[in-house]
């Protein structure tokens, strides 16, 4: 009796991760070149130095929103796991928002049991900017932002008190 073996189906689990994260480093470029041809407004992102899994990101307010004309700086840093896990993503602009914490630290299901393989740097940076315009008041971070929210002249006068202005 022969057997015959069907070819398996590729899976992650399966990848080997070279030392310098060949695997990683080649998404991310692909990521990086995706990005800056979709010449999405407000959104951008770039690499630290010679470092591909250090990104400093930028998104502008959305028009219509109570964050309009202003910008913010965001860290992100990718996992030797990436894109099978989230990379960890922090405001580094100060951010009044119900779903960004006093730290910086943001409350995104995307980027937390949410995440899938997927997911990029654009997805993510296109769902923070909707975020900013379209909080989760259901599950806040800053429990003061989540009370103002119905209020945007209040909360809009909050966002500026603490947003450093757009010189940085």
């Amino acid at each position: 009796m022969t057997t015959v073996s069907s070819p398996r189906k590729p899976s992650h689990a399966g990848v080997k991760m070279t030392s310098d994260g060949a695997s990683v480093a080649k998404r991310l470029q692909n990521e990086l070149m995706s990005l800056m041809m979709a010449g999405i407004p407000g959104i951008s992102a770039f690499p630290d130095a010679d470092d591909l899994t250090c990104w400093t990101a930028t998104i502008h307010g959305a028009p219509g929103t109570v964050y309009e004309g202003l910008k913010y700086k965001l860290s992100m840093k990718f996992p030797a796991t990436y894109p099978y896990n989230a990379p960890t993503v922090t405001f580094k602009t100060p951010c009044f928002h119900p779903n960004v914490d006093m730290n910086g630290g943001i409350c995104l299901d995307i980027l937390k049991d949410k995440w899938s393989a997927v997911y990029t740097v654009q997805t993510i940076l296109v769902s923070l900017q909707s975020l900013l315009g379209e909080p989760n008041n259901d599950s806040p971070l800053n429990n003061e932002a989540a009370e103002l929210w119905d209020q945007p002249d209040l909360f809009r006068k909050q966002v500026l008190s603490v947003h450093p202005g757009n010189d940085e």
